[in-house]
């Protein structure tokens, strides 16, 4: 079984590096990448999968914790929500199947509340993308 996990650089590294280490952060996993679908694929299939509260991707919002190819070619996808009474968890399962679809036969998401969603684990592009519609969360008080 390959698996692939970098952590991001905090330091000087440009808004594209940042964001290819913000991606290499979620843990990708894969038994066979040869004729079917790769984590990696999934988590870009994904990318196009859109919160419907903030107008941003999954991905880039942090939600998305990781993403592994089972022996089946099944993808099983750990993801959160910004919270755990989110109304639109049926929307946001329904957007990954339609997006998924074709990639893969089958997903699963495992949905997990540790660690806690937080501003802190939206990417540089999600940030970017939330400043391109007023939003600056750079402004707003974090609690650790």
């Amino acid at each position: 079984m390959s698996e692939a996990t970098t952590t991001a650089d905090s330091g000087s590294a440009t808004a594209s590096e940042a964001q290819a280490a913000a991606e290499d952060a979620i843990p990708l996993k894969a038994v066979d990448d040869i004729g079917r679908a790769t984590a990696k694929d999934v988590r870009e299939a994904l990318h196009q999968v859109i919160d419907p509260e903030l107008g941003i991707d999954v991905v880039d919002l942090g939600l998305v914790y990781g993403v592994e190819i089972d022996e089946q070619g099944r993808a099983i996808i750990t993801m959160t929500l910004t919270t755990p009474a989110c109304p639109l968890t049926g929307l946001i399962e329904d957007e990954c199947a339609q997006m998924l679809a074709g990639l893969v036969e089958e997903f699963r998401i495992d949905w997990t509340w540790s660690p806690r969603w937080s501003l802190k684990m939206i990417t540089p592009e999600g940030k970017e993308q939330l400043a391109a519609i007023g939003l600056n969360i750079d402004n707003l008080p974090i609690a650790q």
